[in-house]
């Protein structure tokens, strides 16, 4: 079944048809920038855009950077605050003239990675970080998700660890990777000693430039760290899978 997912990041609104039962975009994707301020209704209109690029009609998934419990936002770390408590599963059915599912978009990239992915047919403990504007988290155990975890901000050294180690960081402070992997790396190890990962799967725009920071990192334990392998794309693929098709 080919379904249209959109993800939308701080800085792109991006979407492509996927076909769900194997993970591949069936098209190209198609990228419009985030509308700053990233109000309600300017956001509704760059993903009508991304929808009709496709001459899509169907059911579409959505993924947004908030924790979202039944179609409702209910946080705004990195969007404008008047996202909460908005039923964004209706809010954007109106736009869009269609069934929409809306769901955090970390998870989304989790379940797209435990699906076709790094994480593919992986037990125990799996946690998916996405970087990019802050740091999304999915985490699953023998592959069921616990979603809206939203571990971009535990405190490392008294600050949302987002706010020292996201992309966003790096790029805002012209930090070079090795840099970078300093405080990226104790992020990874209070992760370690909270959860006893497997695996740590590193998603979102970083995930294209893993082989310059994954041989910096320092680790206290031997858990695994690899990049997505459907890079920053798997949020896209996520939100098609878990459109409700009923």
């Amino acid at each position: 079944m080919k379904l249209l997912g959109i993800d939308i990041g701080g800085t792109g609104i991006k979407g492509a048809p996927v076909d769900t039962e194997t993970g591949d975009l069936a098209a190209e994707r198609f990228r419009i920038p985030t509308p700053h301020p990233a109000l309600p209704e300017d956001v509704a209109q760059v993903v009508k855009e991304v929808a009709n690029h496709f001459q899509y009609e169907g059911p579409i998934g959505i993924t947004f950077p908030a924790v979202v419990r039944g179609g409702i936002i209910k946080t705004a770390a990195n969007v404008d605050d008047s996202w909460i408590g908005l039923e964004a599963d209706d809010f954007f059915s109106k736009h869009l003239n269609g069934p929409v599912t809306v769901i955090n978009d970390a998870d989304a990239a989790g379940i797209a990675e435990m699906r076709f992915g790094a994480g593919k047919a992986r037990q125990g403990v799996v946690i998916m970080l996405t970087l990019g504007t802050g740091i999304g988290s999915a985490i699953f155990s023998d592959g069921k998700l616990l979603p809206n975890t939203e571990f971009g901000h535990l405190k490392i050294r008294g600050q949302d660890a987002e706010k020292r180690a996201s992309e966003k960081v790096r790029e805002d402070k012209d930090l070079s990777w090795k840099k970078w992997a300093k405080p990226f790396s104790e992020y990874l190890n209070e992760l370690e000693k909270l959860f006893s990962p497997d695996l740590i799967i590193i998603g979102g725009g970083a995930s294209k430039k893993a082989d310059k920071f994954l041989p910096h990192l320092k680790l206290k334990t031997d858990v695994k760290v690899v990049p997505a392998e459907m890079r920053n794309e798997a949020g896209i693929i996520g939100a098609a899978c878990l459109v409700r098709t009923d």
